[in-house]
């Protein structure tokens, strides 16, 4: 058995293929780890998001800002914007079947033999592992449960910007939900800067990439999200797996244990 994780896939079903090909993936003895952002941008979404739910318990899914966003279209009456490609989801006959599936995903993973957090933005360093699983939980079971429309309704936003332990409500979830789905730069005393998108040198003043502030531990974390990084950390504890796939860069899947990465050109 052969765990393996990838980098934002967002519906760019032909490359997911080709590139598992590359390593021989089987669901019946391997596992995939998808870094969130599934779909959206790309001319396959629904392809996708159909052959990930039929990998059953082959797969461990984090949830990724595009992923989110679909929901909110679905169950927070949020509209579709220009560059989204999500009208073959939202007239499948099979919707209601996926968004349910969808909403069992987690927005944060951790495996423990391996000491291993996988995030579609990251970890920030101001959370512990036990104190960003525990965020995690909290906002899994509101997406799950009775209050995940008036979640979704009210998602969008950059504030508050910074964690407060006594966060309540909506403020708190949203806070959770850009942490772990949108962060890129982030100050010393956690706030998030949510409008810069450029590489890791492009930092505003009084921010760096979250990756680069230290931490008490030795966790490693998968992340992806950041496609300007080219997967690109400058540390081997932070692995960056979105390349680009969508936007012409590689789709890239890497095998957890012995940290080899394989590129499929898009």
């Amino acid at each position: 058995m052969t765990d393996y994780a990838i980098g934002d896939i967002q519906g760019c079903h032909d490359r997911l293929q080709a590139v598992l090909a590359k390593v021989d993936f089987s669901p019946s003895r391997d596992c995939l780890w998808v870094a969130g952002d599934l779909i959206n941008r790309g001319p396959a979404s629904l392809e996708t998001l159909r052959f990930l739910e039929g990998l059953g318990d082959a797969t461990r899914i984090v949830l990724g800002n595009h992923d989110l966003h679909l929901l909110a279209v679905v169950l927070g009456g949020h509209r579709t914007r220009k560059k989204d490609t999500l009208a073959e989801i939202l007239d499948a006959p099979d919707l209601e079947r996926l968004v349910a599936w969808l909403r069992q995903q987690n927005l944060c993973l951790y495996d423990g033999d391996r000491d291993l957090f996988m995030a579609h933005a990251g970890l920030p360093h101001i959370w512990s592992v036990d104190q960003a699983l525990a965020c995690g939980r909290e906002v899994e079971a509101v997406i799950r449960g009775p209050e995940a429309r008036a979640y979704f309704t009210g998602m969008y936003g950059n504030e508050p910007a910074r964690w407060h332990d006594d966060l309540q409500g909506m403020d708190r979830w949203r806070a959770i939900t850009n942490y772990f789905t949108r962060m890129r730069f982030i100050a010393a005393d956690g706030t998030l800067e949510l409008a810069t998108k450029e590489s890791a040198g492009a930092a505003p003043n009084g921010y760096q990439p979250w990756f680069q502030f230290p931490r008490d531990d030795q966790v490693r974390v998968i992340f992806g999200h950041w496609a300007a990084l080219e997967g690109r950390t400058g540390s081997e504890r932070y692995i960056g797996l979105d390349t680009g796939c969508v936007w012409g860069g590689a789709l890239t899947i890497m095998n957890l244990d012995s940290g080899e990465r394989i590129h499929c050109d898009c």
